[in-house]
């Protein structure tokens, strides 16, 4: 049975480098899309030069759209929290800069309280040493990325930052091919 539009649900989260956040969620069963791009900031239509500066308050996204009868909200929040490390201020890596941070944009009251709710799970559950300081903040306009970075892992799966950052990645999570 073919999904309809109206079957489906956004997710806008960034966890550091968008190309890692897309490969993970491509993966995911029940996400339908996940464009790279960026949220959150005070520059219309920014490109990726504008804000590698750190000065357009934006975020690298990946947006989501899934299927809520195949995978829940919370169940997408649960392979954010273990793609990345919510515990670092504006870092994942050697990617540090705040269009790097750890932030959930929700797109309404429901998602934020579910949000808020999952944060509080994971900070309690003893998975992470420190402090989670992941945002939860409202989704602003979103902007896809320029077209080399969409779908950046799946045609450059010999790319060097493929094979030491994003690779890991899906070994840990178990969704490498």
């Amino acid at each position: 049975m073919e999904t309809s539009e109206s079957d489906v649900e956004q997710a806008t989260l960034g966890a550091g480098c968008f190309w890692c956040v897309e490969a993970i969620f491509s993966k995911v069963e029940g996400v339908k899309t996940a464009i790279s791009g960026y949220m959150g900031g005070i520059l219309e239509d920014p490109t990726y030069h504008d804000v590698c500066t750190g000065l357009t308050q934006h975020a690298e996204v990946v947006q989501l759209t899934f299927d809520p009868n195949t995978i829940s909200y919370e169940e997408i929040l649960s392979v954010f929290w273990l793609s990345h490390d919510p515990t670092t201020l504006n870092q994942q890596g050697s990617d540090v800069g705040s269009q790097y941070r750890s932030v959930i944009f929700y797109h309404c009251e429901r998602q934020r309280e579910i949000a808020e709710s999952s944060k509080f799970s994971m900070q309690n559950s003893g998975i992470f040493r420190g402090s989670i300081v992941t945002e939860i903040t409202p989704a602003t306009p979103f902007f896809p990325a320029e077209e080399h970075h969409q779908e950046f892992y799946q045609r450059n799966r010999e790319h060097q930052y493929c094979q030491l950052v994003i690779d890991p990645k899906l070994e840990k999570l178990d969704f490498i091919d």
